[in-house]
Protein backbone atom coordinates (compact mmCIF):
# COMPACT_ATOMS: atom_id res chain seq x y z
CA UNK A 1 0.00 0.00 0.00
CA UNK A 2 1.28 3.86 -0.69
CA UNK A 3 1.67 6.34 2.22
CA UNK A 4 -1.20 7.99 3.22
CA UNK A 5 -1.27 11.38 3.17
CA UNK A 6 -2.15 14.02 5.77
CA UNK A 7 -4.82 16.70 4.91
CA UNK A 8 -2.63 20.14 5.44
CA UNK A 9 -0.56 18.41 2.22
CA UNK A 10 -4.01 19.59 -0.22
CA UNK A 11 -5.04 22.73 1.99
CA UNK A 12 -3.26 25.24 -0.81
CA UNK A 13 -4.92 23.48 -3.87
CA UNK A 14 -7.59 24.62 -5.41
CA UNK A 15 -11.61 24.27 -5.54
CA UNK A 16 -12.64 21.73 -8.10
CA UNK A 17 -16.26 21.59 -9.32
CA UNK A 18 -17.16 17.58 -10.13
CA UNK A 19 -17.13 18.17 -13.57
CA UNK A 20 -13.58 19.57 -13.14
CA UNK A 21 -12.73 16.51 -11.06
CA UNK A 22 -14.28 13.48 -13.48
CA UNK A 23 -12.44 15.18 -16.10
CA UNK A 24 -8.81 15.02 -14.33
CA UNK A 25 -9.30 11.57 -13.41
CA UNK A 26 -10.16 11.05 -16.76
CA UNK A 27 -7.32 12.54 -18.53
CA UNK A 28 -4.84 11.55 -15.45
CA UNK A 29 -4.54 14.54 -14.22
CA UNK A 30 -3.28 15.55 -11.02
CA UNK A 31 -4.13 18.28 -8.48
CA UNK A 32 -0.63 18.76 -7.87
CA UNK A 33 -0.27 19.50 -11.74
CA UNK A 34 -3.36 21.85 -11.65
CA UNK A 35 -1.83 24.00 -8.90
CA UNK A 36 1.25 24.40 -11.00
CA UNK A 37 -0.41 25.45 -14.04
CA UNK A 38 -1.79 28.22 -11.76
CA UNK A 39 1.01 28.73 -10.06
CA UNK A 40 3.47 29.05 -12.94
CA UNK A 41 1.26 29.15 -16.28
CA UNK A 42 0.20 32.32 -18.01
CA UNK A 43 -3.30 33.63 -17.17
CA UNK A 44 -5.96 35.25 -19.79
CA UNK A 45 -9.37 36.55 -19.39
CA UNK A 46 -11.37 34.92 -21.93
CA UNK A 47 -15.15 35.00 -22.21
CA UNK A 48 -16.08 35.71 -18.28
CA UNK A 49 -13.28 33.19 -16.90
CA UNK A 50 -9.59 33.00 -16.12
CA UNK A 51 -7.81 30.41 -18.19
CA UNK A 52 -4.29 29.40 -17.09
CA UNK A 53 -1.94 27.78 -19.61
CA UNK A 54 1.48 26.41 -19.41
CA UNK A 55 2.89 26.80 -22.85
CA UNK A 56 6.57 26.19 -23.84
CA UNK A 57 7.77 29.34 -23.26
CA UNK A 58 6.54 28.92 -19.54
CA UNK A 59 8.43 25.54 -19.45
CA UNK A 60 11.56 26.62 -20.92
CA UNK A 61 11.13 29.52 -17.76
CA UNK A 62 10.60 26.75 -15.57
CA UNK A 63 13.38 24.48 -17.13
CA UNK A 64 15.87 27.72 -16.42
CA UNK A 65 15.05 28.32 -13.31
CA UNK A 66 14.90 24.10 -11.63
CA UNK A 67 11.51 23.19 -12.03
CA UNK A 68 10.96 20.04 -14.54
CA UNK A 69 7.25 21.12 -15.77
CA UNK A 70 8.08 20.32 -19.37
CA UNK A 71 5.46 17.42 -18.94
CA UNK A 72 2.54 20.19 -18.03
CA UNK A 73 3.24 21.40 -21.20
CA UNK A 74 -0.13 21.93 -22.95
CA UNK A 75 -2.15 22.05 -20.10
CA UNK A 76 -4.46 24.59 -19.67
CA UNK A 77 -6.59 25.11 -16.48
CA UNK A 78 -10.39 26.95 -16.92
CA UNK A 79 -11.29 29.10 -13.23
CA UNK A 80 -14.34 31.04 -12.10
CA UNK A 81 -13.68 34.57 -12.05
CA UNK A 82 -15.28 35.32 -8.66
CA UNK A 83 -14.23 32.32 -6.77
CA UNK A 84 -11.23 30.98 -8.80
CA UNK A 85 -13.39 27.53 -8.70
CA UNK A 86 -11.75 25.10 -11.29
CA UNK A 87 -13.99 24.46 -13.53
CA UNK A 88 -12.45 22.43 -16.28
CA UNK A 89 -8.92 21.11 -17.47
CA UNK A 90 -7.50 20.04 -20.39
CA UNK A 91 -4.40 19.89 -23.00
CA UNK A 92 -4.26 21.93 -26.27
CA UNK A 93 -1.45 23.36 -27.57
CA UNK A 94 -3.04 26.16 -29.61
CA UNK A 95 -3.25 29.24 -27.05
CA UNK A 96 -4.41 31.23 -30.44
CA UNK A 97 -7.37 31.99 -28.28
CA UNK A 98 -6.07 33.12 -25.19
CA UNK A 99 -3.54 35.45 -27.14
CA UNK A 100 -4.04 39.56 -26.67
CA UNK A 101 -3.12 41.35 -30.17
CA UNK A 102 -0.21 42.82 -29.90
CA UNK A 103 1.37 41.50 -26.51
CA UNK A 104 4.20 38.67 -25.56
CA UNK A 105 4.33 36.39 -22.95
CA UNK A 106 7.11 38.15 -19.85
CA UNK A 107 8.07 35.88 -17.26
CA UNK A 108 6.99 37.62 -13.47
CA UNK A 109 10.14 38.65 -11.85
Amino acid sequence: MGSSASFDQYADLPHLTNHADSRMGSRRISREDVSAVMSYGRSCHVRGAVVYAMGRHEAVYCREHGLRLDRLEGLQVVCATDSGTVITVYRNSDFRSLRRRGTRWVPAS
